[in-house]
């Protein structure tokens, strides 16, 4: 990812100390800038105003949840090729399903490995940056 602009993350999740320790792993790739948001309303809202690079969330949150988020993400335009990694304490089968039938890219169970979810979203940023070459 070296050799390229600062790109925008967008970090969404409720709970202050995982979203932390997120947002430091996530912060140490370089050209990298983070923004949370605690709620896929307040996502949806910085979706509007910024360009993001991809979307790391969360699935249940209060007002809008991950899969809304996610299908909004992925039925509108702007938004649809944005990749999407949830991070999630729900480790149902149906979770997972419905949240890659709804467009989510990759799919970790909390408590998971920081360091993991950073390195799928650089595969993810970088056949993302292959595909706009």
């Amino acid at each position: 990812m070296s050799n390229r602009e600062t790109v925008t993350l967008l970090l969404v999740d409720d709970t202050e100390w995982f979203g932390a320790t997120l947002e430091v792993a996530l912060m140490t790739m370089p050209d990298v800038k983070v923004v949370r948001a605690e709620s896929g309303v307040q996502a949806w809202s910085l979706l509007e105003q910024h360009a993001v690079a991809a979307i790391v969330t969360d699935l249940h949150m209060a007002d809008m949840d991950g899969f809304e988020l996610i299908e909004r993400v992925r039925g509108t335009a702007a938004t649809v090729a944005i990749p999407i990694i949830v991070v999630s304490a729900d480790s149902s089968a149906d979770a997972q399903w419905r949240a890659r039938r709804l467009g989510a890219n990759s799919f970790f169970v909390k408590p998971c490995s920081p360091a993991a979810v950073r390195w799928k979203l650089e595969e993810l940023l970088d056949a993302s940056h292959l595909r706009d070459s």
